[in-house]
Parts: C-alpha cells; structure tokens; sequence
C-alpha cells in the first residue's frame, strides 16, 4: 500500500474559535455539556492492590468461597492437579510462587471451564534440613532429649513453616483446602507410607544388602540420586602402575620374559586402598608398550596421550591384542599384600585415562555391579564418618598413617605412599564435575554399607516404569527420554536413610538367630499404631510391645527381638503421596489427570511417584506431567532461595500479588524464566492498560442494562458486529491455550487484543457515538451491547490469571439475573455467546478497513506534526485509490470530520481543513451546523439526539 500525503493551505472557516467551548456552550437554554455521556464509573483507575487483595481474601474466606466451588461442581467431571509438596523449611520464594500460580491457573481454569477440580495442597515434612536445624536449635540440650523428644521438636519446627508458607500462598489468590492439607508427618499420612513399606516388601520388592550408595560423611546417611547434586571439585588425578604377576606370555607371546605393568588411572586416590581388581573393554585394542626395561598395557587409542602424560617420549610397541586376552590376568596392589584381578567390563570407555579402570566394588556402583558377576567381596575400608579403619574382607592390612584418617586427609598421604612404592608414573589437579550432597553442599563418597532397596529388576519393576513413561503426555515433550534415560539406567533404590525424622523401617531382627522379622500380620499391627499415635510410638514403645505378644521368629522361633534403627528416605514418602491423597475419603479418583512441578523432579517426585505406582498400582499415578523452568534475575543468574523469597516478598508488599501472577501468566513457564526491575516495569504497564480496558468498559455501561437495552445482533451496526467476532476468535484462541498450558500466549493475546483493537481501534471509534448519540438510540445501544458483551466475555477470560483484579472488576460489572456473587464461581466464555453472525467475507473486509484506518491516521498525525490540524476532528479526508466501501462510516472510523473518496491508482489520503463550522457538542466539523434554529451552535446530528433526548 503506497502512501502519499497532501495538504492543503486552511481556508476561513468563518466562525470566531472562541465561542466554541462546551463549557460556556448553550444553546435554547440547554446546558450542552450535560447532554453527553461522559463515563461514570466508581472502578479507580489505580489499582490500590496492596489494601484490595487483603480485603477480597476476606470476603472469599467469609464466603467460604472454596467450599461453594466445590459444592457448585459437585457431580460433574473431575479434573486432578495432584499437588507435590513444597519442603516445609523456609519462606516462600520465586520458584514457589511460579509453581503454585502455575497450579492455580490450572485448577481455575478447569474449574472454569466446568469441571469439578478440587486442590488439596501439601508439605513434606520429613527429612535432614529440619532435623539438622532442629539439632542446631537445641545445641548441647539434644543430648539429654529423648528420640520423642526430638522428633516433637521437628514436628514443630515443620508445623511453623508449614503455618507461614500457607499464608504466603493464599495472599496468592491461590485456592485449595488449606484448612486441611496433606502433611506427610501426620498420623494418617505416615501410616501410609509404612504401609507402602509393607506392601513393596510383601510383593518381594525389597532387600537389605551391602552395596555402595552416595554417602554424605558431613550428615553420616546415604542418599537418594535426588538428593545429589553435580557441582565443580577439584580432585587429584594419577596414574598407577600394577605388577603383572600372571604369566605374560599367556596375554601374547612377544611378552615373554618381560616387566610388565597394568596402568590404571583415577581421580579418587584414596579408593586405591579398596583396589580387587582393573577392569579392560572386551572389544577394545590394547597394546604393550617397551618404555626401557618395562613393558605397560594400555589401550591402543590413548597410547600417545598415557605417554605424554607419563613422559615416555615414543614408545616401542611389542604388541597389539584385544582386551578380551586380558581376563583372569593376576597384578599385585602397588603397596598392600593382595592381588587385583584383571576383569572385562562394558563400562571401560576411551574417554579418558588409560582403558584399564581401576575397580573398587565398595567403592562405586559400577564396579560393584562388574564385582558381583567377578564374585569380588565388597570390601570398604572406609566408616561413616569417612575415615579409615582396619576393615575384614580383603587380604592385606592397610598402612598405620592412614588409619583414623578421612578420605580427604588420605589423598596427599596414598599419593606419597605410590610414590615411595615406585607406583606412581604421574599426577595432576583436574577440576571435574562431582556429586555434593544437596543439603550440606559437601563432596558425598561412594561407599558400601548395609542398606535397604528396591530392586529396580525385580517384578520387572524397571521395564514395567518404562512401559508406563509411554502412556504419559509428557510437557515439555523431551520430559518422555528424560525420565526413561534415568529410569533405565538408574541403580537400585536406597530407600534406607540413618536419621530419626522421619517414618522408620518397620521391620525386627530376633535376637536370637538376627533373622528379620517381615510378617505380614505384624507390621500390618504397627501400622494401626502409626495412624492412632502417629510414628512417635516406633520411639516411645518397646520391640515387645510394638510386635505384640504373637510375635515368633519364623527361622528360629525366638520372640525376643529389636527394631530397625533406620528410616525411609523422604523421597518414598513423597512418592507415596497420591497413595495417600487421591482416596475414596477425598473424593480424588486415582490417577491424578496432572503432576506439575520443577524439572529437578525427574530425578525426585515424578520418579518416586512412577515407581510407587507401577510397583504397587500397576500403573503410573499421572496422566500428565509438566515442568516448569527455574527463576532467573535479569543478567540470566539463578535467584538463590534467599533472593527470590526477597523478590516474592517485595513484589507482592510493593505492588500486589496481580503483578506476579501477571508475570507468571506473561512467560513460557516450560523454560527458564528471568525476573528483572526492568520486566517488572513493563509488566506493571501492560497491568494498567489492562485494568484501564475494563474501566473504560464499565464507565460507558453506566446506563446500560443488558436485559433491556441489549440489541440482537443482527440489528447491530456492522462495526460493533466486527468487534464481537474478534472477540469471538480471541476466546477460541484462548481456550485453545489453556487447554494447553501455554498461559503465555493467553496472555498475549488477550493483552493485545485490549491494546489493538480494543483500546487503539474500537474504543477510539466508539467513543463518539457513546457519548453524543441519543441515549437509547439504537447507535448507542448497539455499541454498548458490543461493548457489554465483550467486557462480560473478558473479565471472564482473563480471571484465572489476574483472580483479584477480575473479581474486582465483577463486582462493578451489570451481571444478568442468575450471575454468581463471585466470578470465580462462574464459567469461561463460549465462543458462540458473542457471535455476532458476520459473514467471514465482510469480517475481511473490515479487517482491511481497519489496514487503511491505520494507514489515515498516520497522515493525520503527518499533518498534525505540520500544524495544519490540531485534533483529527478538524481535518477532512480525501480518499484516492480507495474501493473499500463503508463510505457512510469512514468519518467515524477514521474520527474525522469528513472523507471525500476519490478515484485513484493507488491509496492515496490528503489531508485538509474540514469544511463548516464546529459543533459545540461533539466537536465535529459540518456545514449543517446553524440551520436547527433551535440549536443553533451544534449540527443536524447532534440536533436530532437532542430532541430525542428532551422530547
């Protein structure tokens, strides 16, 4: 479309400027200016978030607000966001209030649209964070405390968060039961996950057994793989060198009366001392390489980067042979009296080192796994505190300086100790990533004890999880690879922890024979205990007294007998947690339709959960699962929980909790999300534009009553009929998105329809006929019909994301005769409520109307830049190259005083000076006004409404 602009010099108008003001404007004794329809509305133009949220929250709690939610779905289909439970430690922060705000667009949403979706929130009560500040808290009184005692002191503790986060959370504008959460520590709750327990070792789910776990030697307990996190350390890196004790002709005959040595490499010199075995790739190529007198085994692709490392210069070599030949070779430990055996292992790579690794099965799950087809002990030298003692299982008896050392303080001293063996060909620092226990933050160890697990192969419980990941939607889509990626090669799960906060392992060893006692009928009585007393009664009662008086070994028949000491790891409480809530007594059918939560929990709660419910349901507890992304400031830096509970605080003290929920609507929720002064800023605007499109609504709906005035509409003006079918399109688009969960796009949209075509096309073009045209003409009650329906569609729209500024705005709004008190009891709109039965063609014909409108109004902003306008109003419009028709309504489309529409090759808009005399009324120019000897100052079409109006 090619634009050219003329002007045209003013001509005399011949009429005096100055007596054109409607405030000294009458004519026949009317007070013009009382004859317009200037807004009138009591809705405030600021939004005073900080005193209305309280307020509403009040009337929504007076109101019982939840419960007539629930009462007014009663019956019909249910939708379930299953909640995970926040850790009740600490306030609130940024990544909480996204999550929950996610989860309450959700259950609004589906609420809205009609469904029955009860929220029951939950907190995770257990665990080491509270235990260990509770410990901190009580100090040296801890020791003279009983484990009762502690543990009231940790209930406490959680109760106290658990009081401050719900608070936090419904000054959200989030709605659920919080009057009755779920708490993982309460007695009914507890008593599930012992009955769990029971169930996953009854179906011969679960073993005890020696084998290594991620051990935190700060906190003294195993850990869950969601319980570590990778982080940068800095480890020394050697390379070891082992006598072949072996005949070396047995690998290939070129090594016959030859030195030869397997060289390992590592980065935890402290496990050398737990050295069984060097584990080779089958399949890989190996060599022996002649460095002077010594001939070292080393894999072919890494010779040259071993011998630069080692300082070999070019070494000769003597001969080439698959690893395969290197099984059941015998090398001696450089400095301990024992033999490490050669083994073939698939797990070798050529990523690093040398291709011969280092195996300690008391040492890491890798080799443990290899150790156990090879039938190596497991041997760990190492106790819970990370110190070494004189440990049984292996030849050979460690050095004295090591002994009472940690693993830490072991490093320098076994390095000094390979050297003085002539072991050690070389040594580096090398800066990796290694795991850290997620609550201290300290380097864990892998180190064998006797643990509890579900076997992850038992029952084909692995295969069956990965079935069930299929029949899952997965949002993010590549959530489905991850979550399969951890599943298949996940270890077995250490569901064992040595605390005291928490729900122990219900199982007795007898005294006699230490057999365990895992009858059925036993610990189903302990169970009973834990739901009337809660797990209190494992601490405060007897073995005797717990497994009662029918209790028999059924080994040796003995009946004396003592408890487990350990607990579950929180992570099966958790997981749990749908076993626990979606029950009969909830009215919460089960599966849950959706999980929600960060994307940590494919390794934690969506994990858990999966596994609980394959093992003991037979299926996956979820319908669904989306992940958020983690909260970032500007600069694209994590916020640390402190700063982002400074963030959540600030904003909804400062500006209102609209404003974060506002954000939370604006962004993809699936990626990482940033929050910024300078985000805030613009999201604060796009909140007053939003919250001034509903004010300018209800200011000019004053006298409008829906039931009375409404217009159908095919009687309404073509105009109003065009702003209803792009509403009509919005609301599609947006129920679209919501089924989705692309809250973005729904904010998006509705924020630019309020911006375009609303505010900056139909609002401009409307405000004319609102305010001048007679007051029940069928003009003006047209648009407020359009207008009406339009507001009442968006309000309704948009009140799952803004839920205080949308209840406010109900409460200003006209609603017909059935309406809900509370918008949130009502149902979002239909595209057909608003259909305006505009032909698909004229709709597109208006489309490019408004084009063309666009395209006028930056004439006439050309030539009010060049001073021959002041307002639109005083310019007339000459049309070249136009065909569009409407010419009737061009002047108030383009809100001008008259257009002229010429034939022309292209679109073409001159602009001039109107012709005539401007209207004391409406400000119109026009060449009628002066002819109604009446009304002398306005124009014939304000003389018409005004004897309509005065009769």
């Amino acid at each position: 479309m090619i634009l050219k602009v003329f002007w045209t010099p003013p001509r005399d108008i011949g009429y005096d400027e100055k007596n054109t003001s409607m405030e000294s404007a009458k004519s026949a004794n009317v007070d013009l200016k009382k004859t317009v329809h200037l807004p009138k509305t009591d809705f405030s133009m600021k939004a005073n978030l900080g005193q209305l949220e309280p307020r509403l929250l009040a009337q929504w709690d007076d109101a019982q607000l939840y419960d007539r939610i629930r009462a007014e779905r009663r019956g019909q289909p249910t939708y379930i966001l299953h909640d995970g439970p926040p850790y009740a430690n600490g306030n609130i922060h940024l990544g909480h209030a996204l999550n929950k705000l996610l989860k309450d667009f959700i259950v609004k949403v589906k609420t809205m649209q009609g469904y029955d979706s009860p929220y029951v929130p939950g907190w995770d009560c257990h665990g080491l964070p509270i235990e260990h500040k509770v410990e901190s808290e009580l100090g040296s009184k801890r020791a003279t405390m009983s484990p009762v005692e502690i543990r009231a002191a940790c209930r406490k503790y959680a109760a106290k968060y658990v009081d401050l986060q719900r608070k936090d959370f419904i000054r959200l504008g989030v709605f659920g039961r919080w009057s009755e959460p779920y708490l993982t520590m309460s007695a009914e709750y507890e008593a599930v996950i012992a009955g769990a327990f029971v169930d996953f070792l009854e179906k011969g789910y679960v073993y005890k057994g020696l084998k290594p776990v991620n051990w935190c030697t700060h906190d003294r307990t195993a850990l869950a793989e969601a319980e570590v996190e990778y982080e940068n350390h800095t480890s020394p890196s050697v390379w070891v060198r082992f006598a072949l004790s072996s005949d070396p002709a047995a690998i290939d005959p070129a090594l016959k009366g030859k030195r030869v040595w397997g060289l390992i490499w590592t980065t935890t010199p402290w496990t050398i001392p737990a050295n069984l075995a060097i584990a080779f790739h089958p399949s890989f190529m190996y060599v022996a390489a002649e460095v002077g007198d010594d001939v070292y085994i080393v894999a072919k692709d890494l010779l040259n980067a071993t011998a630069g490392v080692c300082g070999w210069g070019t070494p000769r070599v003597i001969a080439e042979f698959q690893g395969l030949r290197l099984e059941k070779t015998v090398f001696r430990h450089p400095f301990l009296d024992r033999d490490s055996i050669g083994i073939l292992g698939e797990h070798v790579t050529l990523e690093q080192g040398t291709g011969a690794v280092h195996t300690a099965p008391g040492h890491g799950q890798e080799d443990y796994v290899i150790g156990q087809t090879y039938g190596l002990p497991v041997y760990c030298p190492v106790d819970g505190a990370g110190r070494f003692f004189q440990a049984e299982g292996a030849p050979g008896r460690l050095p004295e300086e090591l002994l009472g050392k940690t693993i830490w303080q072991a490093n320098p001293l076994v390095i000094e100790i390979l050297k003085n063996a002539g072991a050690l060909l070389a040594e580096n620092k090398i800066e990796h990533s290694y795991p850290h226990c997620w609550r201290c933050h300290r380097p864990t160890i892998f180190r064998a004890t006797e643990q509890w697990f579900i076997g992850m192969d038992r029952n084909n419980l692995r295969e069956r999880a990965l079935d069930a990941i299929k029949t899952v939607k997965w949002t993010p889509s590549w959530g489905q690879e991850r979550i399969s990626n951890m599943i298949a090669t996940r270890p077995d799960w250490c569901i064992s922890r040595q605390k005291l906060w928490g729900v122990p392992i219900i199982v007795f060893y007898c005294e006699g024979c230490q057999e365990p006692l895992t009858d059925r009928k036993i610990l189903d009585r302990v169970v009973d205990l834990f739901r009337q007393k809660t797990v209190d009664v494992w601490y405060s009662q007897s073995a005797a007294e717990l497994a009662g008086p029918d209790a028999r070994c059924g080994s040796c028949g003995g009946t004396s007998f003592r408890k487990e000491t350990d607990i579950l790891d929180v992570w099966f409480d958790s997981g749990v947690s749908h076993l626990a809530v979606l029950t009969p007594e909830n009215s919460l059918p089960w599966p849950a339709d959706l999980y929600l939560e960060g994307g940590d929990q494919y390794r934690g709660w969506f994990h858990s959960s999966l596994l609980v419910g394959v093992a003991l349901r037979g299926a996956a507890p979820y319908r669904a699962t989306a992940t958020n992304g983690w909260t970032l400031d500007g600069e694209g830096r994590a916020l640390s929980k402190s700063r982002g509970s400074e963030a959540a605080e600030k904003i909804i003290s400062k500006y209102g909790a609209d404003v974060l929920r506002l954000w939370v609507a604006s962004i993809d929720f699936t990626e990482d999300v940033r929050l910024s002064d300078t985000i805030l800023d613009r999201l604060i605007e796009a909140y007053r534009k939003l919250r001034n499109t509903f004010r300018y609504a209800l200011g000019n709906l004053y006298d409008f009553n829906p039931e009375k005035d409404a217009v159908p509409a095919d009687e309404m003006l073509e105009i109003d009929r065009w702003i209803l079918a792009r509403t009509e399109d919005l609301i599609r688009r947006c129920r679209g998105w919501y089924d989705t969960l692309e809250f973005h796009k729904v904010y998006r949209a509705i924020y630019d329809f309020a911006t375009a075509d609303l505010s900056a096309r139909y609002f401009d073009i409307l405000k004319d006929r609102l305010y001048t045209a007679a007051t029940s003409s069928p003009a003006r009650r047209s648009g407020q019909t359009a207008l009406y329906r339009v507001h009442y569609a968006l309000v309704r729209l948009i009140a799952p994301l803004l839920a205080f500024t949308a209840e406010e705005v109900w409460s200003h709004t006209a609603k017909p005769a059935g309406a809900p008190e509370s918008i949130h009891l009502e149902l979002l709109p239909e595209p057909e409520e608003v259909a305006s039965g505009l032909p698909a063609a004229r709709l597109a014909e208006w489309d490019r109307l408004m084009e063309v409108r666009d395209v006028v109004l930056k004439a006439l902003e050309e030539a009010r830049q060049a001073k021959l306008i002041g307002t639109s109003l005083e310019a007339r419009v000459r049309l070249q190259g136009y065909q569009g028709g409407f010419e009737a309504e061009l002047p108030s489309v383009f809100i001008v005083s008259q257009v002229v529409v010429e034939p022309g090759v292209s679109l073409r808009a001159i602009i001039e000076r109107a012709d005539g005399v401007k209207c004391e009324r409406c400000w119109k120019y026009s060449t009628a006004v002066g002819q109604d000897a009446e009304f002398l100052t306005v124009c014939d079409s304000c003389s018409a409404a005004l004897r309509d109006m005065l009769g």
